[in-house]
């Protein structure tokens, strides 16, 4: 899976940062989620897992976007 096989729910340029390397939520085809954010350490996540930080300001706009 590539970038370009995502829907980009976030980060247009509405926000306060409306790059590519900036927090964002995607959409699957499938219907699930992939988040980018920052890299958290508030604990250790089971292997082959990874936990990142997001802006709460990041869900509102995924959760408008999808309409819910």
């Amino acid at each position: 899976m590539t970038r370009g096989d995502l829907t980009r729910l976030t980060g247009n340029g509405n926000g306060e940062c409306g790059g590519d390397d900036c927090p964002n939520v995607y959409r699957t085809g499938s219907g699930s989620f992939v988040v980018q954010g920052d890299l958290s350490d508030a604990f250790e996540p089971p292997e082959g897992e990874a936990l990142v930080e997001i802006p709460e300001a990041v869900l509102r706009e995924a959760v408008r976007a999808l309409g819910w």
